[in-house]
């Protein structure tokens, strides 16, 4: 597989890109070059093409700096290399364990809400605890590719009936903003502008109560206030960008009379 360029095209070296990586982890490279065991003059060498680095090298340093698979097959392509990790469709027979996996998941988590997204927060997959959530925004967020973040905080989507906007909003957008700056992907950070924008009458991030330790979704549904408490999780030692790239958030009732209205009302589905 190779990268093909117009002759307009000023496309990155390894040097450049390694060396941006290296300064978005705020590491040195004296710094780098002790954790990964070589000089700094070869380290330097490298940054600035004066020397090739091995297929290995090129891995080990995306490995201690943390880059994401997509990335990591990039640098590879940057240093002549053929990526080493495939991108498969959720849809591919090759797949299908995951896929089940995920359908367990969601399955077993009703009544209530869980969702699978992609590295964009695209909408993967949903149970029915969330659907019904997302049952009272407008229709045109739920046109696919349905993202979670624009449907939460939009004005049209779950934010009006969102009762701790101001906190749960500085909740998202930071998250946000941290996987911005892990990936330094551009669509990302677009979406990031976009929500920044989205109007909030309260501010963006609130002092929390005391005792509390983590951010809840405090949610109106008709008459009745819910609140939850989300957990995110994702797949272990990914070899695959795309599986790499999925994260599972859960969201469990902080109390009695959220987890009632929840079995009830998916219940009566």
């Amino acid at each position: 597989m190779t990268a093909q360029f117009s002759d307009t095209d000023s496309p990155e070296t390894f040097g450049d890109l390694i060396r941006t990586w290296r300064q978005r982890r705020h590491l040195s490279q004296l710094e780098l070059s002790s954790q990964v065991d070589v000089s700094t003059r070869h380290l330097s060498f490298v940054e600035t093409g004066r020397a090739k680095p091995s297929r290995d090298m090129v891995l080990h340093l995306a490995d201690h700096l943390d880059v994401p698979l997509r990335d990591r097959n990039q640098l590879l392509l940057s240093a002549g290399f053929a990526p080493v990790y495939p991108e498969g469709s959720l849809h591919s027979p090759q797949m299908l364990a995951i896929r089940e996996v995920i359908r367990q998941l969601l399955a077993g988590h009703d009544p209530y809400p869980a969702v699978v997204v992609d590295r964009w927060w695209n909408l993967v997959e949903a149970n029915t605890g969330l659907l019904l959530i997302a049952s009272q925004v407008s229709p045109e967020l739920l046109t696919p590719p349905v993202n979670v973040l624009r449907l939460a905080l939009h004005p049209e989507g779950l934010a009006p009936n969102i009762l701790n906007l101001g906190e749960f909003r500085g909740h998202l957008i930071g998250r946000l903003r941290r996987h911005v700056a892990l990936t330094a992907d551009s669509e990302l950070a677009d979406l990031l502008t976009e929500l920044e924008g989205y109007p909030c009458d309260q501010p963006l991030e609130e002092m929390h109560g005391p005792g509390e330790v983590v951010v809840p979704l405090r949610l109106r549904m008709g008459d009745v206030e819910l609140t939850m408490l989300s957990t995110v999780t994702t797949f272990g030692t990914p070899l695959d960008v795309t599986v790499a790239e999925l994260v599972i958030e859960t969201f469990f009732p902080a109390d009695e009379a959220t987890a009632s209205w929840l079995r009830d009302a998916v219940a009566s589905l």
